[in-house]
């Protein structure tokens, strides 16, 4: 049973720091791309980004880089979302993702799903 779990959501101030975490268990985690989405209240799920099989690569949504940074640990089959400076508008719920092909921002070409963690920023 394939299983993504999300942690490290949680209330921060504006210009802060958080650390996602989502651990994988069920899979062949080093034969996936991870990718992170998140979604605002009474808004769609929007990408993120996402970092390719072995790390070697990352891709960001415009918004994020120089403030957020995925990496990976394909030994403990965990994906961690580090973000820096962070603002009001970041305020969601945050999604891990797996893919089986070679990365995508479009969450229909993500196969499984964690359950999401809560991010609030506040001003």
């Amino acid at each position: 049973q394939v299983q993504l779990v999300e942690s490290g959501g949680r209330l921060v101030q504006a210009g802060g720091s958080m650390r996602l975490s989502c651990a994988a268990s069920g899979l062949t985690f080093s034969s996936l791309t991870m990718g992170w989405f998140r979604q605002a209240p009474g808004k769609g799920r929007e990408f993120v980004g996402y970092i390719t099989r072995c790390g070697g690569y990352t891709y960001y949504r415009d918004s994020v880089p120089g403030r957020f940074t995925i990496s990976r640990d394909n030994a403990k089959n965990t994906v961690t979302l580090q973000m820096n400076s962070l603002k009001t508008e970041d305020t969601a719920v945050y999604y891990c993702a797996a893919d089986r092909g070679g990365g995508s921002r479009y969450s229909y070409d993500y196969d499984y799903w964690g359950q999401g963690t809560q991010v609030t920023v506040s001003s």
